[in-house]
């Protein structure tokens, strides 16, 4: 928000709370300097999106970066989420940023395992010794000092983490998995969608949920070795329901990142660019999770999506698996 002179190549900036008087009589000053005699104890922190002559194929390091909000309440949903991520290598995913507030020992394992890798960026997020922050999204239900452990502020710091990094962001939680359907990866899918919409800041994802409490009757992949390891195991679940179109329904967002300003949850508030929906017969996400409809709802449609990558996934799901200890050499849940 600082309004920097035109003719000031400013590259770094800091915060004071008062004035000091050697900053009312010098004029604002290109780079910050520090005299030796006087150790500054401001942080200065580096403008990152002063660059803009250079295009995003020539700066950005990764393609495709997913942002993941607040990991909190001893989470300990280690199939599920090594099945994700390891989806989401597949799909062509570069690095995954998720922000920790508190998880199970394995779980942690997990994650020092993922970021030793270089796939996985943990950002501390230890918010609960700050404030009270709400343990549910509804406020009339959890109350808090924050919605639901700072979930908007993660999305929307990971947003500025990335923006001149990554080319696309993608913004959903760790029981989603945003799936494209008539391609492969997700840059095959970006690309087409560019194609045919070459001014769009932010794509909309429609949300379908597979209830976990249904299964594949067949049990194929009800698999021996993974018995013993805690969470969800995204495979067995093929049934989801249709969205009621009715009513509103969630969306999650592939975005460009230095065409938004601010986020919400569901919608992003501020950009640059159009946004459009997009099919749910090309992208949409698959969202294992307790069930939304009624108990008496039974109009359930088959989904084998995730299947279609099981010669490669479940491998890779048994490797990470193996790193971790939770799987002995011949393939059986220790």
């Amino acid at each position: 928000m600082c309004r920097i002179p035109h003719d000031c190549n400013a590259t770094h900036v800091t915060l004071l709370t008062e004035p000091r008087k050697e900053d009312q009589t010098h004029k604002l000053d290109q780079t910050p300097k520090q005299d030796p005699s006087k150790p500054s104890n401001h942080t200065w922190l580096l403008l990152r999106n002063r660059n803009n002559h250079l295009s995003d194929k020539d700066k950005m390091k990764f393609n495709f970066t997913v942002c993941i909000s607040s990991l909190f309440g001893e989470y300990d949903n280690v199939l599920q989420f090594v099945q994700t991520l390891e989806m989401y290598r597949l799909l062509g995913v570069d690095r995954v940023v998720i922000y920790n507030t508190s998880c199970s020992q394995n779980f942690d394992r997990l994650l020092q395992i993922y970021s030793q890798e270089g796939f996985l960026e943990v950002v501390p997020w230890p918010i609960d010794k700050y404030l009270n922050p709400s343990h549910g999204w509804l406020f009339s239900q959890s109350g808090g000092d924050l919605h639901y452990y700072g979930q908007m502020t993660t999305l929307n710091e990971c947003i500025y983490r990335n923006m001149e990094r990554s080319r696309f962001v993608l913004l959903n939680d760790m029981d989603e998995i945003i799936m494209p359907y008539q391609h492969n990866n997700l840059m095959s899918l970006m690309n087409a969608l560019q194609k045919d919409y070459p001014n769009t800041g932010v794509f909309r994802i429609e949300n379908h949920v597979f209830p976990k409490t249904k299964f594949d009757p067949s049990g194929r992949f009800r698999l021996p070795q993974w018995n013993g390891v805690p969470g969800l195991n995204i495979l067995e679940h093929i049934y989801k329901e249709e969205p009621n179109r009715k009513i509103y329904h969630p969306h999650k967002m592939i975005i460009r990142p230095r065409m938004v300003e601010q986020t919400s949850v569901h919608e992003v508030l501020k950009a640059s660019g159009e946004q459009v929906k997009v099919p749910p017969n090309i992208c949409r996400i698959i969202h294992v999770r307790t069930s939304i409809r009624e108990p008496s709802y039974t109009d359930f449609q088959m989904d084998k999506r995730l299947w279609d990558f099981q010669e490669q996934l479940v491998p890779s799901v048994d490797a990470m698996l193996k790193k971790m200890g939770l799987l002995n050499q011949r393939g059986r849940a220790d």
